[in-house]
């Protein structure tokens, strides 16, 4: 049984189709990477899942149950949330990493919050510091300790590394690597970058206005020369190209 099933899933959005027929299976442990023009509902794909939007056709499936049969607070606790631009609560590190546990009512212990720092490779001595005064990749790996206090089983990632530098960029992806290596948490990573798709990656699904291209292994994607032409056309740039190969 895979972790997440999606099945002939339409969403419209102001009269406009946003996402048209998607089906796709995850398997649990599996980091997979959504890519395609902006615009093409990879976004909204993660906001489905986690019933930020409300689907107008079709099924989603968490470990083999309709994720509508589950309290919203229950599922957002299984399926964690990290958007691409974080904002640190008022407060210090520590406020911030207990603070879903206290909506929850309950108490993250000091050696908890140590721990998490720990798996998003942040020292332990900023636990007390202002959460104000960290770096962008301190502020991402924070947001990513955020979302883990309530043990998901499923982690949404909307482009967490595209506002950082390289070295930040760097540093997020070894904490999430090293994380998916250490718990075998499931990760959906919606990510413009072909070259961080081929670098953190299992599986790549393509999306173009709204509809699946293509899902497949990160080699039979992206490889350079046996790779799939319109996610090569994407990785390019190649709007035109994209289109050809679709046709």
């Amino acid at each position: 049984m895979p972790k997440l099933s999606i099945r002939n899933l339409s969403l419209k959005r102001g009269g406009a189709t946003v996402l048209r027929d998607v089906s796709l299976d995850v398997p649990e442990g599996e980091l997979l990477v959504v890519i395609g023009p902006s615009g093409s509902g990879k976004t909204s794909l993660l906001r489905c899942v986690n019933r930020l939007n409300d689907i107008n056709a079709g099924a989603i499936q968490l470990d083999g149950r309709s994720i509508y049969d589950l309290p919203v607070t229950e599922l957002r606790r299984q399926v964690g949330m990290m958007f691409q631009k974080t904002a640190p609560f008022e407060g210090s590190v520590a406020d911030n990493i207990a603070f879903g546990a206290r909506l929850q009512g309950e108490t993250l212990s000091r050696d908890a919050i140590l721990a998490l720092l720990a798996q998003v490779s942040l020292d332990a001595e900023l636990a007390d510091k202002p959460a104000a005064d960290l770096s962008g990749g301190q502020e991402q790996r924070l947001a990513i300790a955020r979302a883990l206090a309530l043990n998901p089983t499923l982690l949404l990632l909307d482009e967490p590394t595209s506002s950082l530098d390289p070295i930040a960029t760097g540093r997020v992806e070894e904490s999430l690597i090293k994380l998916r290596q250490a718990t075998n948490l499931t990760m959906i990573w919606v990510s413009h970058s072909i070259e961080q798709a081929r670098r953190i990656g299992s599986r790549v699904l393509l999306l173009d206005e709204g509809r699946v291209i293509r899902e497949d292994s990160v080699g039979a994607m992206l490889d350079p020369e046996r790779g799939d032409k319109r996610a090569l056309a994407f990785a390019g740039g190649d709007e035109a190209g994209m289109s050809e190969t679709a046709s």
